[in-house]
């Protein structure tokens, strides 16, 4: 008797979620079909040529970054872990100084396998393990010196955290009082805006480098930028060229990255607005759920986190269950950050959550707890 063949996870998710009407978190995942047709969706100019080594398509995204930023350049990266690289490596040939003040939950030290160790021989300090951004006490009285000190805005794994602007500042000059240059991890740096009540070129002024994903927030396929000064981003295109990351076309990146700037950034303020509304209505929705939250409450951005006293697994079969039988889709997936049956899922806050009133939220949720018991 021939065995039964296992369903793919990926696949089953995929199908869950195509099929469902309505998706609170997150956007409904594209046929290959439908990727390729929506790179013709945005305004740029499809007759030309195109690109080739980072021209043509590339050089305008680069432009509308730097725009964008207020700065004087940028450069297109293939990956963020390589811009990240990058702008840590050249800084620290600048600074003469291979250490990098960062946070524990930081992009490099947890999702990067210690690149900045292996590749470039740097080394990381932590002003604080706090799950928050230093603030300028730790910066300023921090016992080793260092030549950088990377922010990441906001901090994602402690829960897509932003200190205040205030706070943020005081930071900043903490940093420069020791004749340290100041890096952002800005990856999600579009969706910050309406937390401090400033521009980009506001929040991008602060740092002499920023790094931009366009995957995250925006949609794109894939891709980051490095903006900064002129001089910093030319060393930055010498040292891309070295990591192998000097691509021959990467005109469908490029074309994604400018059509996610043009839909996505000026519907991110609707978004964080709309996520403190799905937010609230949650955290209704467990209060009788022991050891259940909502963390941060309110966000700080679109994005935050979701807390439930139970295995992963079983609450994204919970979850998969419910969107394939009546064609609603709460959450992604789940992580146990290190104690059994405690997990949490990452909501994201875009355009299908916007027809959830606080009403259904509470009723989509009641669902899938129902779905536990």
């Amino acid at each position: 008797m021939a065995e039964e063949m296992e369903i793919d996870p990926q696949q089953r998710r995929y199908e869950a979620l195509r099929g469902s009407g309505r998706l609170l978190s997150g956007t409904r995942p594209r046929s290959l079909r439908e990727s390729i047709d929506s790179l013709a969706g945005g305004s740029h100019e499809l007759g030309g040529r195109t690109d080739v080594y980072g021209d043509g398509v590339v050089e305008v995204l680069e432009e509308r970054v730097a725009g964008l930023l207020g700065t004087e350049a940028a450069a297109f990266f293939p990956t963020g872990t390589m811009a990240q690289q990058v702008a840590l490596r050249c800084w620290a040939g600048r600074t003469g100084d291979r250490t990098v003040a960062m946070h524990p939950l930081a992009h490099p030290e947890v999702h990067e396998r210690f690149a900045y160790a292996q590749l470039s021989g740097l080394r990381s300090v932590w002003p604080t393990t706090e799950r928050r951004m230093p603030d300028a006490e730790e910066v300023a009285d921090f016992a080793e010196p260092f030549g950088t000190l990377m922010l990441e805005l906001p901090l994602r794994d402690a829960g897509f955290l932003l200190p205040t602007w205030t706070e943020l500042e005081a930071t900043v000059e903490a940093a420069r009082a020791r004749d340290a240059v100041v890096h952002l991890d800005g990856a999600r740096i579009w969706e910050t805006t309406p937390h401090f009540d400033r521009s980009l070129p506001e929040i991008a002024g602060l740092a002499d480098s920023v790094y931009v994903s366009f995957y995250k927030t925006l949609g794109g396929i894939s891709g980051a930028a490095l903006a900064g000064p002129a001089e910093f981003v030319a060393e930055a295109r010498t040292w891309r060229h070295r990591y192998g990351g000097q691509l021959y076309q990467q005109w469908p990146a490029a074309l994604s990255a400018l059509a996610g700037i043009e839909r996505e950034l000026p519907r991110l303020g609707e978004y964080v607005a709309h996520a403190k509304v799905v937010a609230a209505a949650l955290a209704e929705a467990v209060a009788e759920v022991p050891g259940a939250r909502v963390f941060p409450e309110p966000p700080h951005t679109h994005q935050f986190q979701l807390w439930l006293p139970y295995p992963a697994e079983t609450l994204v079969e919970a979850g998969l269950r419910m969107a394939e039988e009546t064609g609603q889709a709460l959450f992604g997936g789940w992580r146990e950050p290190g104690l059994p049956g405690i997990s949490y899922t990452e909501v994201t806050v875009q355009a299908p959550a916007l027809e959830w009133s606080p009403q259904e939220v509470r009723s989509g949720v009641a669902a899938l707890l129902e779905r536990l018991k």
